[in-house]
């Protein structure tokens, strides 16, 4: 194991993990006024539509397949009747179905974001990067689940990067567990944690402000003027 190995899989990771934590902190008590994503909807409307529709609506299914994958142990799932062909059927044709509308969206918001020149003019540098680092995220994953799997079907990232991922939330980290994992899987772990290193000083911030308290809130009334 080499020096590389151990920034990579050790460093990295925890680097990135604080600069998350730290900057979204520093940023809230700083800048405010900024918490939120510029809207482009009134210079193009019909592109901004159907790729954050496609986007959102596959990237929360993806999300919690990686939850499911990371972060809960390959023994516990088959402790409840999930076995490796039930796993796989999930990860493959599930995931792959979700990723895919994910990347679809992606591909439509990146496009309309650098060949529309109004909306290239409104967004700013983070803007531009976020879109084009978040695209090559959900490419790789893509790749990794459709392609590598096809290619390595011995391979088995529960055994490898769940387990290293694990670990770096107990304070435990070990690389070793990353050395034998194929590319693919390695540039969407290590573009995954660049993006999380990102978050805080990118338009990513707002994901933390979603309204959820208006589905609950009061009705506002409106009383008419009687001197009308």
């Amino acid at each position: 194991m080499n020096m590389i190995d151990q920034f990579l899989w050790v460093i990295f990771p925890y680097i990135c993990i604080a600069v998350f934590i730290v900057g979204h902190v520093f940023r809230y008590r700083t800048d405010q006024f900024s918490w939120t994503a510029k809207s482009s909807e009134f210079i193009e409307k019909k592109q901004l539509m159907i790729g954050s529709l496609l986007f959102h609506i596959g990237i929360i299914p993806v999300i919690m397949g990686h939850i499911s994958g990371l972060a809960i142990p390959k023994s516990w799932l088959q402790a409840v009747g999930v076995n490796d062909h039930l796993y796989h059927i999930g990860a493959i044709y599930i995931g792959g179905f979700f990723g895919f509308v994910t990347l679809a969206g992606m591909i439509i918001l990146t496009s309309r974001r650098f060949t529309k020149s109004t909306v290239r003019k409104l967004s700013s540098t983070s803007d531009l990067i976020v879109n084009v680092i978040l695209l090559f995220i959900v490419f790789m994953g893509m790749y990794a689940t459709l392609v590598t799997n096809a290619v390595q079907p011995d391979f088995d990232y529960r055994t490898s990067i769940s387990v290293w991922f694990r670990n770096l939330f107990i304070l435990q980290p070990d690389a070793s567990y990353m050395l034998n994992v194929p590319m693919s899987f390695k540039i969407h772990v290590v573009t995954g944690f660049l993006i999380f290193a990102l978050w805080p000083f990118t338009r990513l911030v707002h994901v933390w402000s979603v309204p959820l308290n208006y589905v609950g809130r009061s009705y506002i009334l409106y009383r008419k003027n009687r001197s009308e």
